[in-house]
């Protein structure tokens, strides 16, 4: 079974990070083969005032179907928008959201999740 873990490093640089845009960060999520899909969606539901609370809002939800390339199969993958770095790190150091987070960590067999900046096509192909 697979170990979710932290990647300290990437946190802090997210902490420090001097971007106060909005951003987009994707979930990709594998679910424990007992119970683990119920857990999360009752994490779902017992976090989302706390997505509200700092302005954030699920852009997309789905479930992961044909993998056209590469190995590793995710259940579900999700985005969700911070109105910015610092919003998300209020969330998720709110001591009433890391009890519900409790859910998710009980959930998940494995998980990816990736701050991730826009880009626009036009500045990558000129």
């Amino acid at each position: 079974m697979g170990e979710i873990k932290s990647n300290e490093d990437q946190f802090q640089e997210l902490a420090n990070n001097p971007n106060e845009e909005p951003f987009v960060m994707l979930n990709l999520l594998k679910f424990k083969k007992e119970g683990g899909a119920e857990a999360y969606f009752r994490y779902i539901k017992e976090s989302g005032s706390h997505v509200d609370n700092v302005g954030a809002k699920v852009l997309y939800f789905g479930k992961a179907k044909e993998l056209l390339n590469g190995t590793e199969t995710w259940d579900i993958l999700m985005l969700v928008q911070y109105p910015s770095r610092k919003a998300f790190l209020k969330m998720a150091n709110n001591p009433d959201y890391l009890k519900v987070h409790e859910f998710r960590a009980e959930a998940l067999e494995r998980a990816v999740l990736y701050a991730t900046d826009p880009v626009k096509f036009k500045d990558i192909i000129s």
